[in-house]
């Protein structure tokens, strides 16, 4: 992930995440992407796709009963995938999405409050996860060794 310097001073408490996802230059994204073709791009699912898009998050050019996928399209989704790889939630992306008043599709904002929270949520997850390693392997051990058992 990258992020943007502020425009606005050193203390600023928001900055603009952008993806890290290599994107084709715009010259190179000279069709519309299908929804399989799409998809396919982001190894996701169309239904994940269709989700994304009910949820107001994403907006394809419809044909029809086809959804139709353009640039813009690209570096949305690869935001989205960034902050849900980050741990936000949708509705926080949504806000950050809300948050980008006349910004390019290409960044979120991000506020220094927000970005401490999902730090310290993450952080939890971290240490629910290595407790939780921790007791498999001492179950693992007592299997692995039936004589040691008590």
């Amino acid at each position: 992930m990258s992020c943007e310097p502020p425009t606005f001073g050193p203390d600023a408490d928001v900055v603009w995440i952008e993806s890290d996802t290599l994107l084709p230059a715009p010259a190179e994204m000279t069709r519309l992407l299908t929804i399989g073709e799409f998809a396919k791009k982001f190894s996701i699912t169309p239904r994940a796709l269709r989700f994304y898009e009910g949820k107001g998050l994403i907006a394809p050019i419809r044909d029809g009963a086809v959804r139709l996928y353009g640039q813009s399209d690209v570096e949305r989704l690869a935001l989205i995938l960034k902050a849900r790889k980050l741990g936000f939630t949708l509705g926080e992306i949504r806000q950050m999405i809300e948050a980008q008043n006349g910004r390019p599709a290409k960044s979120l904002n991000l506020s220094r409050d927000k970005c401490m929270q999902q730090i310290g949520m993450l952080e939890r997850q971290r240490q629910e996860i290595e407790d939780a390693l921790a007791e498999l392997r001492r179950i693992h051990a007592r299997l692995t060794n039936p004589a040691g058992r008590r």
